[in-house]
């Protein structure tokens, strides 16, 4: 049983307060050393940007924690990286280093034990080693290649112990080098697309052809067959809610809708059912071409409030066939509920 005197219960607004203060301990520490960024910073991103081999970022503890998370950063933005734990390198890791990569230490105070037996080794092997520490002077800073300093920092913890503003800091500066790297090294939409298949990140980087339905699975008819002809027709899919109208060149010539169907029936407009598609499609249909972001495709669905999206190659040509039911899953659920099939669809 804890005997110790206990405070009187906080109130939200001081609860509310202290967390106040602890992000603005930590926003003011990065912004302090956005300030401060100097030369050194430029030489961590070019020793980062020319590695031939991978970046491999090692710490311990809560900085140990902090590299794996600058890891992630740097390999999903266009360096290959992976951690090290600097205790298990001592036991055969060691292995997995190349003499072209390169090393970002991570070690507030620069002594750290597990760190420090680590870096003989490393000079042994000539790999470049840039120092994420709060000392120049320390032994990790002195053995690097290229020293990022944190500055003597203040924890934001009450008792001044517990790491924060200093892992805070380590994070921002990591976050820093590798999307200043990422930017030099002229890194694309695609790029992280194809790092990013998976998730949100890869639906919205998703090109309209990984999720349209293809030609041979859309509805499809020729300008002259009768509506009825159309509609009747049995097919060995699911139907999609729209019909693309082809020419006898392969070109689009139009689209009509579940929607437009349902209109003519609302008007007893049977001759209009009994004529040819070609003079109730909707002419000049909203397209999108082969390549596009599926994120762009479902931004034109959601302006124009339509439901179905054709998909044309370079030539023009219909190769596929965007249907809003099929997208559903794909989409953010407040983006998919504001699609509705409109009497303009397509239009």
């Amino acid at each position: 049983m804890d005997d110790r005197p206990s405070a009187a219960d906080p109130t939200d607004a001081d609860l509310l307060a202290r967390g106040q203060e602890i992000l603005r301990a930590e926003g003011e520490a990065i912004l302090t050393a956005a300030d401060q960024l100097g030369a050194a910073f430029a030489r961590a991103v070019r020793l980062v940007a020319d590695c031939t081999g991978s970046v491999v970022v090692t710490g311990i503890g809560k900085a140990g924690l902090v590299a794996r998370k600058i890891s992630a950063t740097l390999a999903s933005t266009g360096s290959p990286s992976h951690f090290l734990h600097p205790a298990e390198a001592m036991h055969g890791d060691l292995g997995a280093l190349r003499r072209d990569d390169v090393v970002l230490a991570l070690s507030q105070s620069g002594e750290t034990e597990e760190i420090t037996r680590l870096l003989p080794h490393l000079t042994a092997r000539d790999i470049p080693i840039i120092a994420l520490t709060g000392r120049a002077d320390s032994t990790l800073g002195r053995a690097a290649t290229v020293v990022l300093t944190t500055g003597k920092v203040r924890e934001a913890c009450e008792h001044g112990l517990a790491p924060s503003t200093s892992t805070a800091l380590m994070l921002a500066l990591g976050d820093a080098v590798s999307l200043v790297t990422s930017s030099l090294r002229q890194f694309t939409p695609e790029d992280f697309a194809a790092r990013h298949p998976g998730g949100s990140l890869g639906r919205q980087l998703m090109r309209v052809e990984e999720a349209m339905r293809p030609l041979a699975q859309c509805r499809t008819a020729r300008p002259e067959e009768l509506v009825r002809t159309v509609f009747s027709r049995a097919l060995p899919m699911r139907r999609t809610g729209a019909v693309m109208v082809i020419d006898e060149a392969g070109m689009l010539g139009g689209i009509f809708t579940d929607s437009d169907l349902a209109r003519l029936f609302e008007r007893r407009n049977d001759a209009a059912i009994d004529g040819p598609i070609g003079a109730v499609m909707t002419q000049r249909p909203t397209t999108v071409a082969v390549g596009s972001r599926l994120s762009d495709a479902l931004a034109i669905l959601e302006t124009r409030r339509i439901s179905e999206l054709p998909v044309l190659a370079a030539d023009g040509r219909p190769v596929g066939l965007l249907d809003i039911v099929d997208l559903v899953g794909l989409a953010p659920a407040e983006e998919v509920s504001s699609f509705v099939r409109s009497p303009a669809a397509a239009a």
